[in-house]
């Protein structure tokens, strides 16, 4: 196959994998709900991921602390895979699967919301981010893809790429997406205030 006719059978892939998101827009609207909800009562959004999901964890809170299109006040929002340190020791310590769950241990409170990353939902450090955010009452929300994996059943809230979109480059593409509509649904209420 020549690489032109690749990149049109992948454009077509991604357009119809984003597409599918039109059933979910009101889930998606209620979700950013109650993310202002818990960002007015002083709670602070925490994300996480692995690898690529990793950096759209990273791009979310940084989109909150900083900006995404407009001026307004910081958003309170910590990536729980942006700092090396706290991953490392954990993950010595106590071992991959816990170096998400270890941190929602020490940080989430019942005001908090955790937003999860993730393309399969099978990734036992997601698993157990999700179960410690239950634990500390926190608003756990997943963007996931293949059906959701064991992550689903412990998410409060989550949108699901559906299926026929397996390809992990398909579902991230859907992601970035969903992140930035959360965007633009904060910013336009903070940015109003």
């Amino acid at each position: 196959m020549k690489t032109e006719q690749h990149f049109i059978q992948r454009l077509e892939g991604s357009l119809a994998a984003i597409a599918s998101l039109h059933h979910q827009l009101g889930q998606l609207a209620e979700i950013a709900q109650l993310i202002i909800q818990r960002l007015q009562n002083g709670g602070c959004v925490y994300t996480a991921g692995n690898g690529g999901s990793a950096a759209q964890a990273l791009h979310l809170a940084e989109e909150l602390i900083g900006r995404y299109r407009g001026d307004r006040a910081p958003l309170r929002a910590v990536c729980l895979n942006a700092d090396p340190t706290a991953l490392t020791c954990i993950a010595n310590d106590f071992g991959f699967d816990q170096v998400f769950a270890r941190q929602c241990q020490a940080l989430l409170t019942e005001r908090d919301v955790l937003i999860v990353f993730s393309t399969s939902g099978q990734s036992p450090n997601i698993v157990n981010a999700l179960g410690a955010a239950k634990s500390c009452g926190s608003l756990s929300v997943g963007f996931l893809g293949r059906g959701g994996g064991a992550s689903s059943a412990l998410c409060d809230r989550s949108i699901m790429v559906p299926d026929p979109f397996t390809d992990s480059a398909q579902i991230q593409e859907v992601h970035q997406v969903i992140l930035h509509l959360i965007c633009e649904a904060l910013e336009l209420h903070f940015k109003a205030r």
